[in-house]
Formats: structure tokens, sequence, C-alpha cells
């Protein structure tokens, strides 16, 4: 019997690793590994929100924040939205992700989440979280893109993560980029392999939150009219 949309992605989550070499002073979180309750969310929600054989158009962000899908392992998905928004609950963490906040609104206003996700799926390029430590010994999140050499040594993993992602049964005729210097550096990766016919680029959700709240609404509108293309 074939598998469903989310069954694929669960068994894809599960696989996950990054066995590559890192620049010094980055490392990979996988919340796969790191906690156990992530791995039995995550399931429930692919296989509550996608548990079909339909194709859905693909959401790439840059790679998942520590706060987000580095502990839910739903990305652009906080604790708080996987309880109150997807109905599942997670006991071991209790986290509030600024991104999170603004996509769900999105969300909200597009239909609600079974809308949403039956015609979404949203993952990342590098689908594990990224940290840079700090001259001080903290750890911050870092993106893909914040270093030349972390780039080239990451690269060939995106390249396979994008085509795996594919292989779950997207629609490969539009993709679209959430912020701008990603898309850069995606539309660098399509040039290179041909995974998409068209991107369409849109300011990323940390960026609305911080920096154009007040015009939020503009910008959730902007989401709105390029989802609804059709």
């Amino acid at each position: 019997m074939q598998k469903s949309f989310g069954e694929k992605v669960v068994e894809f989550n599960k696989k996950l690793k990054y066995t590559g070499t890192l620049p010094e002073c980055f490392d990979v979180l996988n919340p796969f590994f790191d906690n156990p309750e992530t791995l039995e969310v995550m399931t429930s929600f692919y296989h509550k929100f996608y548990s079909d054989h339909c194709s859905r158009k693909f959401i790439i962000g840059i790679n998942p924040s520590r706060h987000g899908a580095g502990v839910t392992g739903v990305p652009f998905t906080d604790t708080k939205r996987l309880e109150s928004v997807c109905g599942i609950e997670m006991k071991s963490a209790r986290t509030h992700e600024i991104s999170s906040v603004y996509l769900y609104d999105v969300i909200e206003q597009y239909g609600g989440a079974e809308r949403f996700y039956a015609d979404f799926y949203i993952n990342s390029p590098f689908p594990l979280a990224i940290i840079r430590k700090k001259k001080n010994g903290s750890w911050l999140n870092a993106n893909y893109y914040d270093d030349k050499s972390l780039f080239e040594a990451v690269k060939k993993f995106m390249v396979e993560s994008i085509r795996n992602h594919i292989s779950l049964g997207l629609d490969t005729s539009e993709v679209f980029v959430l912020g701008k210097k990603n898309a850069a550096f995606i539309e660098k990766l399509n040039s290179e392999n041909h995974f998409f016919d068209q991107l369409t680029v849109l300011e990323h959700p940390r960026y609305i939150q911080q920096y154009k709240s007040r015009e939020k609404q503009l910008y959730i509108d902007k989401y709105l009219i390029a989802l609804n293309k059709e």
C-alpha cells in the first residue's frame, strides 16, 4: 500500500542526520534525536494534517530555529501554536517563536490549519537547526548562509534534502521562498539543479515581525495573494 504524504515526511525526519564537516564554532542540532517527545508530536502533526496522497506546493524556509522546529519538529511551529491551533500538546517544552506567530496569522486568514496544510508543505533546504558559538561560550541560532565556508560545507546536504522533499510528492511548478537572502542562495541551487519552474519570493516571517509589525497586515495580504493565485 502506498504511503501517505505524512508517513513519508515522518520517515524522512526519522532518517535525518548530518554527517558532514562544519566550520569551527558551528554545530547542528537534531531535535528528533535530542528529545523523544519531538518525534511523537511531529508524527502526530503529519498524521493529522497530511494523511493523504495529494500533491502540495513547497514553502521553503532557511533552517529551523532552536525554539520553533528545533523543539517541535514542525517548521515555523512553536509549542504554543502546536497546541492552540493544531491541537497537539507538548509536555516536555514550552516555546514561543516570533516567526510562528506571523505564519499562524497567515494560516488563520488563509482558512485555518486544515485548509492550509492540505495545500502547502513547509520545510527548509537545511532541515536541522544550526547554532554558532559566541566568544563568551553561549550559542545562538545561525543561518546556513551566515558564513561562506558554512554554506560550502552544507551545500551538498542541502541539494540532497531538496531532492528528498520533492520526492514526498511536491508540485514543482512553483516554490515559495521565505527571505530575500535565502532566495539568492535557493536561486543559485535551482539554476544548477532545475528543481522548480518558478520561484516566488516572500519576506521572511521573522523580518516582518521584528521590523515591519506596524504593516503586518499588508504583508499577510501579500502572502495570501501569492498563495491564492490559482
